[in-house]
């Protein structure tokens, strides 16, 4: 039965677990994502949840509580200035458990804990910002418009001198055909009365032999 089983402790005596429970929960809010076991990762979901739930109310208070827990300075300040706006509308959930498989040597299930990064907020300079970019990307493109037609009318300009300059180079050579077949005609007419001659002188010949 596991009456009054509030948490699991790992194995680990009170000190060293709350260690643990300090340097990976500052690990994870720093790189935003860690590899551990299953059971920690369960352990310190619940932990950096809470300290979440608190950096959504920027107070002294509430940054006096998690400062017990996170002695570094610049991950308190992210956790307060970055991380906590980020899930102001998120009502809890703010992490994920990814299994990628078992470890080599004991087989323990390993887990990446990562925080939930689909909740960043937007706020009124980056609106103005994306506003800004927008229409500058407008101007782009009504800038390059022009540009764009006069690249077309160039290449039809380029495609038609290119489909004339094919035009004559066919005529030209239609014409060479044309003259070279001439000059076969007028060289078989040329040939053709030669060789009459030639057939006509032996017989002659033969003719006055005979007689």
């Amino acid at each position: 039965m596991r009456h009054r089983v509030g948490f699991n402790t790992l194995g680990r005596k009170s000190a060293h677990r709350k260690a643990l429970h300090r340097n990976m929960v500052t690990s994870l809010f720093h790189h935003e994502r860690i590899r551990t076991t299953k059971a920690k990762a369960r352990a310190i979901r619940r932990t950096a949840e809470k300290m979440i739930t608190r950096a959504k109310v920027d107070s002294v208070h509430n940054r006096r509580m998690v400062a017990r827990d996170i002695k570094d300075k610049a991950v308190l300040a992210k956790l307060f200035v970055e991380i906590g706006p980020r899930f102001k509308e998120r009502p809890g959930g703010y992490t994920r458990m990814l299994k990628i498989g078992y470890r080599d040597g004991d087989a323990s299930e390993m887990v990446l804990l990562e925080l939930v990064g689909d909740e960043k907020p937007v706020s009124g300079t980056r609106k103005k910002r994306d506003t800004a970019a927008a229409a500058a990307s407008k101007r782009a493109g009504a800038d390059s418009k022009p540009a764009k037609k006069k690249d077309e009318a160039a290449k039809k300009s380029s495609g038609k001198q290119v489909a004339a300059e094919t035009k004559a180079v066919e005529a030209e050579a239609a014409e060479v055909a044309t003259v070279a077949d001439d000059t076969e005609a007028t060289d078989i007419e040329s040939d053709a009365p030669e060789s009459a001659d030639a057939v006509d002188e032996p017989d002659s010949g033969s003719k006055g032999a005979v007689e």
